[in-house]
């Protein structure tokens, strides 16, 4: 009897231990704190938090196919002898905003790439540059990439990205600034070298229904500069859109012609629908050689938008140019377009 107890009370024993040992074998360890994206919603909608960071990001862009129309050769390509050509863009710009104690550093990365056909393709920097405290520095567009809503109007820069240093004052309804461009894809007069330097400036804001701006720059090296003025109006079911422009002489800023005025209404014929005619005037068009021509010429066209759902719209768009001095042409596209 004392053996069997002796027996029995080992195998309960042995037991207990066994027990305690397997418990502490499937205890999990606690988790360790997960940090999840937070929404920043000091800038607007679509920023959050860089994880483990107090910078907030965004990330926005489009995706674009366009069906170009035009005269043989299409847009200048001897590569390309259709009237027609197809192309496909994507792009990608990533904005970076955090605060300071001069106010917000703000960084933007705009990436492009352009495909014409499998083997035809390429990608650039679109922009790139720093702001804060009104001072922005890098590749960006300038004020004369500015223009009327429609496609008639010819009054910017043959090329408006370039490296630049900015200041800009402004406010809710008001801006004014100046930039010193370095202007190496412009127009240059015989015996110039692509390495030159602008500087330019900029006015503008909104007055209840009315819009306006003024935009000027001078071209060091061509020694000749360019102004323009624009403004915009809410008349009726649409927009009325006026603007002029006069070049003492091609320069990289205006190049199209001695002076010009352009005109548009833009109609807004349903919540989805925008009709835009326009209509241009060139007063001594450029041709060709370092000045511009004594013949003038004129351009009209019609730019029709729709928003077929939300961030999704297209565009079409026929243009007619006639100068007095070289040969009339049409041109046109129709456009896909999807945001995010």
């Amino acid at each position: 009897m004392n053996i069997k107890s002796l027996l029995l009370g080992s195998a309960a024993a042995l037991a207990v231990v066994s027990g305690a040992q397997a418990a502490d074998a499937i205890v999990a360890a606690e988790p360790e704190p997960v940090e999840y994206v937070r929404v920043c919603d000091a800038y607007g909608t679509g920023y959050f938090y860089i994880p483990g960071t107090e910078t907030c990001l965004k990330i926005e862009g489009y995706i674009r196919f366009q069906v170009d129309i035009g005269e043989e050769p299409l847009n200048g390509s001897e590569s390309n002898d259709s009237d027609w050509d197809a192309r496909t863009r994507g792009q990608v710009q990533f904005t970076a905003k955090s605060d300071t104690e001069y106010g917000p550093l703000t960084g933007v990365i705009v990436m492009q790439f352009n495909a014409d056909n499998a083997s035809d393709q390429g990608a650039k920097l679109d922009s790139a540059y720093l702001d804060i405290a009104g001072f922005r520095a890098g590749l960006f567009y300038s004020w004369w990439d500015d223009g009327l809503s429609g496609e008639t109007d010819d009054i910017g820069s043959i090329e408006t990205l370039h490296n630049s240093i900015r200041y800009q004052y402004e406010t809710s309804d008001f801006y004014a600034g100046i930039s010193v461009d370095e202007l190496e894809d412009g127009f240059y007069k015989t015996g110039e070298e692509p390495n030159n330097v602008g500087v330019a400036f900029g006015v503008g804001g909104t007055a209840g229904a009315f819009s306006y701006q003024l935009t000027g720059g001078w071209d060091f090296d061509n020694e000749d500069g360019a102004i323009r003025a624009m403004g915009t109006v809410d008349i009726g079911p649409g927009t009325l859109g006026l603007a002029a422009v006069y070049s003492s002489g091609p320069n990289s800023y205006y190049s199209a012609a001695e002076w010009a005025v352009a005109a548009e209404y833009a109609i807004k014929a349903t919540d989805k629908l925008k009709i835009t005619p326009g209509v241009q005037y060139y007063g001594d068009y450029y041709v060709a050689g370092d000045d511009f021509s004594d013949g003038d010429a004129w351009k009209v066209g019609l730019t029709v938008d729709y928003q077929i759902v939300d961030n999704f719209y297209a565009k079409a768009s026929v243009q007619y140019l006639d100068p007095e001095d070289a040969d009339d042409s049409t041109t046109g596209y129709f456009r896909l377009q999807r945001s995010f």
